[in-house]
């Protein structure tokens, strides 16, 4: 009876988790001007630049339709964080529904849990539509291995997106946070050649680019389909793991003060 009776804390806790996570995934998955846009540009863009104009491109080692697969996902995967993050933390900031939500009798953890749990299965939905795209209309034949990792740079890499869009949703107000994460978003995924190979682009883009995390993870999913020149693998995880924990402690000094 005892050991009965010690489980069902747990038992509640994780219901809890899973019930916040659940109710925050339905709630933007039933928000057209978020889950359409994030769901589908990533494979219409590729469809665009991958597929139908990549089939004109020069062959050699740059196969556009396993390059762009790989650039395309993470620019897929950003918008999960700063835009899950950022817009619904600026938007229950302003209408007081985080401050509900700390008085509310449930873990403190759940809330953020709920978030990136949402962020992640949002990435992962977009992997899957990104790779059944590819295997049909790309012709893309990779081993299962490579699938396997660029899934899970996909679903991991959506983090420290979670971190800026956090940090971003606890500085902004409701109303401009989607504009403000649009201005973070566009330029970032184009600087860092994430819709063109940094080749195409003037040399100082190629130079700057490593100052944006999308780049280093760009790398890392160029790195797991086998399009990567050159890369640190090392490298690119320092500056992705140094960024989330930037974005964090900004987020956390921010609610602090209130």
């Amino acid at each position: 009876m005892n050991a009965v009776s010690t489980m069902h804390p747990r038992i509640d806790l994780l219901h809890c988790y899973l019930l916040e996570a659940k109710l925050e995934f339905l709630r933007l998955l039933r928000t057209p001007a978020f889950a359409l846009p994030t769901l589908l540009f990533p494979p219409m863009f590729y469809l665009l630049f991958g597929v139908m104009l990549g089939r004109s491109s020069p062959a050699g080692d740059y196969q556009p339709a396993v390059y762009l697969l790989a650039t395309y996902n993470v620019f897929g995967v950003m918008a999960p964080g700063l835009f899950g993050f950022g817009v619904t933390v600026a938007l229950d900031r302003e209408r007081g529904w985080l401050d509900l939500k700390r008085a509310m009798p449930m873990p403190p953890g759940a809330w953020l849990a709920a978030k990136l749990a949402m962020a992640m299965l949002f990435a992962a939905a977009i992997f899957a539509v990104m790779a059944l795209v590819a295997g049909t209309l790309g012709g893309v034949r990779l081993p299962w291995s490579a699938w396997a990792l660029l899934f899970a740079v996909d679903v991991v890499g959506v983090l420290p997106f979670c971190a800026i869009g956090l940090s971003l949703g606890c500085v902004v107000q409701g109303q401009g946070a989607p504009a403000v994460a649009n201005l973070i978003y566009l330029p970032m995924a184009f600087l860092s050649g994430l819709w063109f190979p940094l080749a195409f682009l003037p040399p100082l883009v190629g130079q700057l680019a490593p100052l944006w995390p999308a780049y280093h993870l760009g790398k890392l999913g160029l790195a797991a389909v086998g399009q990567a020149s050159s890369t640190s693998v090392g490298w690119n995880l320092l500056a992705l793991v140094a960024t989330t924990a930037v974005f964090i402690a900004l987020a956390r000094w921010r609610l602090a003060r209130g």
